[in-house]
């Protein structure tokens, strides 16, 4: 049985998400102790308890990102066996988790992230290599058992399954939520099975 939180790591994924929160509404260079302070409810002071200061606050949101694109990708294999079922559960998960934090995408392609911290940002990367095997995986898993036509590289897939969704947020970032993410993944979702497909069908 797992552990109770306790309450310091409580305020902490408080503090992170405060802070994620922030980043999506007004973007990296925004963000502040007094700001996060604030949207927690709490004093800067006391949030000193818990992060040395604003770079360990970005390698807090890191981790947090981290921790929900592994717990997408653990959700969708418990639901189902079927790897085509497995990569669109993925990708409407994916999409929820851009629309409700338009962060993530400032978390990314940002220079904010990355001025003068080359370890975050092989820290970035390390996140996106390891989603983007994660994604591999299932689409070779698909190809041993037959849903996925042989000729695709796997490789290629996976890049181009995070290819219908991460331009797509940041489109919505930029008309401030007036691109409909959600909408766009589940038309763009039939023209990416029909090129991976073994049975050229589109999964609905």
């Amino acid at each position: 049985m797992r552990a109770r939180k306790t309450e310091t790591e409580l305020r902490q994924e408080q503090i992170v998400a405060a802070a994620l929160d922030m980043i999506s509404a007004e973007g990296v260079h925004a963000l502040s102790i007094v700001g996060i302070a604030e949207r927690v409810g709490i004093v800067p002071s006391a949030l000193y308890r818990h992060f040395k200061g604003k770079d360990d606050v970005l390698d807090g949101v890191l981790a947090l990102l981290e921790r929900r694109l592994l717990r997408n990708v653990t959700q969708v294999r418990k639901q189902t066996p079927d790897a085509l079922s497995r990569l669109r559960l993925l990708l409407m998960k994916q999409a929820q988790m851009l629309s409700e934090n338009r962060g993530i995408p400032h978390i990314v392609f940002s220079d904010g992230i990355y001025t003068g911290h080359p370890e975050r940002k092989a820290k970035v990367a390390e996140i996106m290599q390891s989603h983007l095997s994660r994604i591999q995986k299932i689409i070779e898993e698909g190809q041993q058992k037959g849903a996925i036509r042989e000729d695709v590289a796997p490789t290629t897939a996976s890049v181009m399954f995070l290819g219908m969704i991460l331009p797509a947020a940041v489109l919505g970032n930029l008309t401030e939520g007036g691109f409909d993410l959600i909408a766009h993944v589940e038309k763009a979702w039939p023209v990416f099975v029909r090129c991976i497909a073994t049975n050229n069908k589109s999964q609905s």
